[in-house]
């Protein structure tokens, strides 16, 4: 029973994301696709079991979710007196609607396989603000829960419940539509479009909390966005395809980043060979293409980055003179103190370690930095390698009151253990 319900999960974070999109479209509602896919959902677990216990999927199981659940949609609006003019709307559709089978919706749903990116356009309309798009992103793209995005918010979840439905409430009171922007406008949301996606694809990439170091429905799911996103534009995007670049180069290093234990390994300790080529070789030529386009910004720039150490075949051999030229671009870029830190660490690897504490040092006065956990742990490192145990230990407790990943903290709680043996 236990592997049947295993696998049902696993069903639902396969297919329920494009699934709700769709029913978005078909049936015009937020909260109506979703219940709906619920109801949907219910019915698989009943139907797709056999006598014997084991799972039985249909054909197109996407295509089955879809089906049923916008029959159970329509069902619902004919229950409810406020959407008679959207069930008048539907009723022209019904007969179709009613003769079609799994196949002929996966036809449907695979002619609309922009879905995704049509329902991403939505939440990330300049009428909501950053946040607002995120969580919307988070919850409605990528099917995370509102406990889950809470966390990684680090925000109570009836907070970040009443959020999303607000912004949910301003799509529909402002009518924003469900659709990909015209041409000419797509400039303007692109730039939050490409945000998001970066932000879904760090949170599969560096979970925020839990017992896992990588979500990877979530980085699958935000490279699948990325994708359609250079698609879709006319011409060739500087930032987007250095998104899409960067995401598949950090992707091609997952089976290395962490051990059969699930703990934290480091990319000087990573074994190269688990590494993807040819994720590494698509992430390397979208670099050369970002910069065809003159128009370099962060996302070619760390691309760029991730691009040098791929291109070494031993940590020793990473060439820290390009990467340290290379953050010294993207800190002119982003003026982030994040990026100045990473700046910082780099020229540690050039230079010295002692070199990179002065610099850290300098740095952890930023307010941005004193609740990041990276920070400490860098700084700690730094303190350790040029033999100023106490203050390394000092740095890896501050460390790991910050973080809330479980293989972070089992990796800090090692650090501190070597310092004390």
């Amino acid at each position: 029973m236990a592997r049947v319900q295993d696998g049902f999960e696993a069903l639902y974070r396969e297919h329920a994301p494009a699934a709700r999109a769709t029913l978005i479209r078909l049936l015009g509602d937020f909260e109506l696709a979703e219940d709906a896919l619920h109801e949907a959902w219910v019915v698989a677990m009943q139907s797709w079991v056999g006598e014997d216990g084991a799972l039985k999927l249909p054909t197109n199981p996407r295509a089955w979710l879809i089906s049923t659940a916008r029959f159970k949609g329509i069902d619902r609006l004919r229950r409810r007196v406020r959407y008679r003019e959207k069930l008048a709307l539907l009723a022209a559709e019904e007969p179709s609607v009613r003769a079609a089978t799994p196949e002929q919706a996966l036809a449907e749903a695979t002619i609309f396989e922009d879905d995704r990116l049509r329902l991403i356009f939505t939440c990330c309309h300049p009428a909501l603000g950053r946040e607002a798009q995120v969580a919307l992103t988070l919850r409605e793209v990528c099917g995370l829960s509102t406990e889950e995005i809470a966390r990684a918010f680090l925000v109570r979840a009836p907070t970040l419940a009443q959020r999303i439905v607000r912004a949910k409430r301003k799509i529909q009171s402002a009518k924003i539509p469900y659709a990909i922007p015209e041409a000419a406008d797509i400039p303007m949301r692109l730039e939050a479009v490409l945000s998001v996606i970066y932000l879904v694809f760090n949170e599969g990439y560096a979970a925020s909390s839990g017992d896992a170091l990588i979500r990877r429905d979530l980085c699958t799911e935000a490279i699948g966005l990325g994708r359609l996103v250079v698609d879709l534009l006319d011409e060739p995007d500087g930032e987007a395809l250095g998104l899409l670049a960067l995401m598949l180069l950090s992707e091609s290093r997952r089976e290395a980043r962490a051990d059969v234990r699930g703990d934290l390994v480091l990319l000087e300790d990573q074994d190269r060979a688990l590494w993807d080529r040819g994720l590494l070789d698509e992430g390397q030529a979208l670099v050369g293409r970002a910069f065809a386009t003159g128009e370099v910004g962060s996302y070619a720039l760390q691309a760029a980055i991730a691009a040098v150490h791929a291109r070494a075949e031993r940590f020793e051999a990473t060439d820290w003179a390009e990467i340290v030229a290379l953050y010294d671009l993207l800190l002119q870029a982003s003026h982030s103190s994040v990026v100045a830190l990473n700046r910082a660490v780099a020229i540690a690897m050039r230079d010295g370690p002692a070199v990179g504490l002065t610099l850290v040092e300098g740095l952890m006065a930023d307010e941005t930095l004193t609740s990041y956990y990276l920070a400490h742990a860098a700084l700690a490192d730094l303190y350790r390698r040029v033999g100023r145990d106490e203050l390394a230990s000092a740095g890896y407790r501050r460390a790991l009151e910050l973080t809330e990943l479980e293989p972070e903290r089992r990796f800090l709680v090692r650090r501190l253990r070597e310092l004390e043996a």
